[in-house]
C-alpha cells in the first residue's frame, strides 16, 4: 500500500490560486485523511536555472535549491504531478524543472554499453493530472494526447515509475463552480485511495 506520497504543483503562477492549486490541495488531504503521509513541492517557489548543455546535464551538479526535491522524490512511493497544458504541452517551468531533477547519476545509472540499462527510481507510481481549456475528450481522442503520453513513457517511465496513470481535466478555464467541486472531489478520493 502506497503510504508515502509527493504532490508536485506545476502551476507557473503562485501569484494566485489556480485550479491546479485546488487539485494539490485536494489530492493531500484525501491522501492525509487516510493516513498517508505527504510531502508537497511548488515548483514555482523554487529558483533554479534553465539547462544550456549536455555536459551539465549529465556531469553538472544539480542546483542547491532542488536537492531537497530529490531527496522527496526518493523518499516518495507515489509521485503527483500536476500542471496546466500550455500550447499543448506542459509550461516550460515543469520542463525545466524535469531536466535539472532527472539527471543521470540521480534518475538513471548509465552504463558504457547501455546507458538507459538501469532506472533508478523503481518501485514507485506516478499520477498526472492536467487541466487544459479544450475538451479533454478532444486532447485525448483528437490531438492522441500526445505530450502526457510523452512525459509518461519518456520521463517518467524511462526512469521506473510504474504504473503512471492520468486525470485530464478539460474547459477548466470556463469551469462552473460546481463543477469545479465534483472534480475536486474526485481528485480527493484518489489521494485517499493513494491512486
Amino acid at each position: 500500500m502506497t503510504e508515502r506520497v509527493l504532490v508536485i504543483q506545476g502551476h507557473p503562477d503562485n501569484r494566485r490560486k489556480h485550479l491546479c492549486h485546488a487539485l494539490a490541495e485536494a489530492y493531500a488531504e484525501g491522501a492525509e485523511g487516510a493516513g498517508r503521509e505527504v510531502r508537497h513541492i511548488d515548483i514555482a517557489s523554487l529558483d533554479f536555472p534553465l539547462l544550456n548543455s549536455q555536459e551539465d546535464w549529465e556531469e553538472g551538479e544539480v542546483p542547491s535549491s532542488l536537492k531537497a526535491t530529490q531527496e522527496a522524490i526518493e523518499w516518495a512511493q507515489h509521485l503527483v504531478l500536476i500542471f496546466p497544458l500550455w500550447l499543448g504541452d506542459m509550461p516550460a517551468l515543469v520542463k525545466a524543472y524535469l531536466e535539472q531533477v532527472a539527471r543521470p547519476s540521480f534518475a538513471f545509472n548509465q552504463t558504457e554499453k547501455n546507458p538507459f540499462a538501469r532506472k533508478r527510481l523503481v518501485g514507485r507510481s506516478a499520477r498526472v493530472i492536467v487541466t487544459m481549456g479544450m475538451p479533454a475528450m478532444v486532447y485525448r481522442w483528437y490531438f492522441r494526447a500526445h505530450s502526457i503520453k510523452s512525459l509518461e513513457r519518456n520521463i517518467l517511465g524511462f526512469v521506473g515509475f510504474a504504473p503512471v496513470d492520468e486525470t485530464l481535466i478539460g474547459m477548466a478555464g470556463n469551469m462552473k463552480p460546481e463543477a469545479a467541486r465534483k472534480w475536486l472531489s474526485k481528485v480527493r478520493k484518489l489521494g485517499e485511495r493513494g491512486m
